[in-house]
């Protein structure tokens, strides 16, 4: 089987790669996940034939592919600030929703609901906190003790 790709479609699929590879193996060290690296390796390894040389970069010491700092600190690593921050703030709020969600009803409770019925009474909390990030950010967050 043979896939064609322009160049431009072959640069996005370097940049999805990636990005792919980083969401996967970002925080991991001695498990990493394998397969996505040889991937990345796979798909790097063409870029000559892209008129990509400045895209990427073949150390020739390590024996690896990889994207050109360049790219990563301009686009790919504002795809990755991007991601980064919404995510924090979704979790914050649905962490915060579910904790609060469990001291009003507990958590015996809260395992037996349907999913629609903890996601109608979850609602409530998850405005909460949406609102109060929207409009104070994290400055009202304190620690007890």
């Amino acid at each position: 089987m043979e896939i064609r790709f322009t160049k431009e479609q072959y640069e996005d699929l370097v940049k999805l790669v990636y990005l792919g590879t980083w969401m996967v193996n970002a925080f991991r060290t001695d498990d990493r996940v394998k397969k996505f690296d040889e991937l990345e390796q796979y798909i790097l390894s063409y870029f000559k034939e892209f008129g990509l040389k400045q895209s990427i970069i073949y150390d020739n010491d390590l024996k690896e592919y990889f994207v050109a700092k360049e790219l990563e600190e301009g686009e790919l690593d504002q795809y990755i600030d991007d991601y980064n921050n919404d995510n924090f703030w979704d979790e914050l709020i649905y962490r915060l929703a579910r904790r609060d969600l469990i001291r009003e009803y507990g958590e015996d409770k809260v395992t037996k609901m349907t999913w629609q019925e903890r996601l109608e009474k979850e609602a409530p909390f998850i405005e909460k906190y949406e609102e109060e990030f929207e409009e104070h950010g994290i400055e009202r967050i304190e620690a007890q003790g």
